[in-house]
């Protein structure tokens, strides 16, 4: 038997269009290095601040959306501060040891119940709020939060499954999900993390067939030891939970009934 989907956070015309944004600034903010041309310098050396001041308010136009237009109601904002905070408290657990992060498996679960948007939301806010409680702040985090939120919304993409197949699919899934993390942020810190004069170093105005290697070897030689114990421990974690969490998560949907729409109908005299 297939389970029910619930969607907390439904994407709706407005908020689709300014999870769209987000999520265009980001890939940009991501890959443009690998397009800019001699002479512009390194990247990213001024870029994080403005991407952090665009990035909140259009994370917030995405939760006002769906108020606006009926698709998160009070119900789903309280879940999310619940579950944020959940993820803000497990994520300084790990310590930054060897990439042991145990907050991803939440994000993927929560994504797979509570659908797209929500996983979106969930795993921005979670790293914005772990981030201040462990004084994490820096030009990293939009990258970070972005991310984090890609995690939690291709979780609500994937296809449907049941029993002991959807507990193998997001298992795998989370394990793809920690490398491809890993990736991101890499690409975001490769183009100053070891000057110019390197054989791994980026070259701005080299074609992509050329920065590409360079970009595959750096991170093979100094982030993988990270990245594989987090796609690791995010898959066993997933794997190890997801029953008992997936039927809490399900049943606080059902009970909180976010897909009801209220009705109004005249009194009738006594």
């Amino acid at each position: 038997m297939q389970p029910a989907r619930v969607r907390a956070v439904r994407l709706h015309g407005r908020s689709a269009v300014a999870l769209a944004l987000v999520s265009g600034l980001g890939l940009l903010a991501f890959s443009w290095p690998l397009f800019v041309q001699p002479g512009s310098g390194l990247a990213h050396r001024a870029d994080a601040p403005w991407l952090f001041v665009v990035l909140l308010p259009l994370l917030l136009a995405v939760v006002l959306a769906e108020i606006g237009d009926g698709g998160m109601d009070a119900k789903a904002v309280a879940l999310l501060g619940v579950l944020a905070a959940v993820g803000a408290a497990l994520r300084p657990l790990g310590g930054g040891v060897a990439g042991f992060e145990p907050v991803f498996f939440l994000l993927v679960l929560a994504g797979r119940v509570l659908g797209r948007g929500f996983g979106f939301v969930l795993g921005s806010v979670t790293l914005f709020a772990s981030a201040l409680l462990t004084a994490g702040v820096g030009p990293w985090l939009p990258f970070q939060m972005l991310a984090a939120g890609w995690v939690g919304f291709f979780a609500g993409c994937l296809p449907r499954a049941a029993g002991w197949r959807e507990v193998t699919m997001l298992s795998a899934y989370g394990g793809v999900a920690g490398l491809l993390y890993g990736l991101l942020l890499n690409l975001w810190l490769w183009p100053y993390a070891i000057g110019l004069d390197t054989g791994l170093s980026f070259v701005a105005g080299d074609p992509l067939t050329e920065n590409l290697p360079r970009f595959v070897a750096f991170t093979l030689s100094t982030s993988l030891g990270f990245d594989i114990p987090r796609a690791l421990l995010t898959a066993a974690l997933v794997a190890v939970t997801a029953r008992p969490v997936l039927l809490a998560l399900r049943r606080t949907a059902r009970r909180a009934v976010f897909d009801a729409q209220p009705r109004f109908e005249a009194s009738r005299p006594s």
